[in-house]
């Protein structure tokens, strides 16, 4: 039988494979996989169980992950519940699974041991993680969320899963500086897709992870021949590289020309990445307006 599964979408191997590919792909096995949540900050996958390896994404803390292998040196092989992205990280970061009821909209939060901003944080949380809140209490005039496993965090730092802000490059924009990270997908370090996931889905959107993907499957296409009649929120396309519109003729990125995230003058970003192997504008896209077929 043919295979042809893209390694980082379906949990598919020569020797190992989900129970949802019998009969559709050969493997040596097959298993139904059991469910954990990500219990660190953040969490590295890798196409392949090595730490020397640069990572494909990350799963951030309260993620959900399907593990279909667990290895004696403590790595694991699954998907992420997220974007359905597939890879191996370390098995010391899964926990059980509770369900999440809010997620972390600041940029990023300290985690307490108690409602007390005094106390030595447990973690850092960064914009898109989800949180389980058991309940509220205020500390000298400030309002802590209470979570499932006692820690608390400042409570207007969080929004219900439900949540949809209007204008989601917003968001994006705040993220203004954050330092380029191949692979990145958190408010300490992103790479150009995962600016337009995370930012996106404070719109209600859920998208794919990799430019590549991005690319094929978000929105609908529209045309790109006149970069001025873009509009704000559109995606613009190179082979490997996506940016937003924001508005004013100015492009919206995470680059490595800056190494950061980064407004660029449209027309200048435009020349200078034709000049460079990425090339010439393959493609724009634009996103329905949620609740509009």
């Amino acid at each position: 039988m043919a295979q042809n599964f893209d390694r980082r979408r379906h949990p598919v191997r020569p020797d190992l494979a989900a129970s949802d590919y019998e009969g559709l792909a050969d493997a040596g096995r097959f298993v139904e996989g059991e469910v954990f949540q990500v219990k660190a900050d953040r969490l590295a996958i890798r196409p392949e169980p090595r730490s020397d390896r640069p990572i494909d994404t990350e799963a951030l803390c309260g993620e959900w992950l399907t593990v279909y292998e667990q290895t004696p040196e403590g790595w694991a092989w699954g998907q992420l519940d997220t974007d359905g992205y597939v890879g191996w990280f370390s098995s010391d970061a899964l926990g059980t699974v509770a369900a999440a009821t809010h997620r972390v909209r600041a940029l990023r939060t300290y985690r307490y041991p108690a409602p007390d901003l005094k106390y030595p944080p447990l973690g850092l949380l960064s914009l898109g993680s989800l949180v389980t809140v058991t309940g509220e209490v205020e500390t000298r005039g400030l309002t802590y969320a209470l979570l499932g496993d006692g820690s608390a965090v400042v409570a207007n730092h969080l929004v219900p899963l439900d949540d949809r802000e209007e204008d989601w490059v917003c968001a994006a924009e705040e993220l203004l500086g954050t330092p380029y990270l191949w692979g990145g997908r958190s408010s300490l370090g992103l790479d150009c897709s995962a600016l337009v996931q995370l930012a996106a889905q404070t719109g209600g959107y859920d998208l794919p992870r990799d430019s590549d993907m991005l690319e094929a499957e978000a929105g609908e296409e529209i045309p790109h021949g006149d970069p001025a009649a873009l509009q704000r929120g559109d995606l613009l396309f190179w082979k490997g590289h996506v940016g937003i519109i924001a508005g004013s003729g100015r492009l919206l990125h995470a680059n490595g020309y800056t190494m950061t995230v980064a407004f660029e003058p449209l027309g200048e970003a435009i020349e200078r990445i034709a000049a460079t192997e990425w090339g010439e504008i393959t493609r724009a896209r634009r996103l329905p307006v949620p609740g509009k077929s």
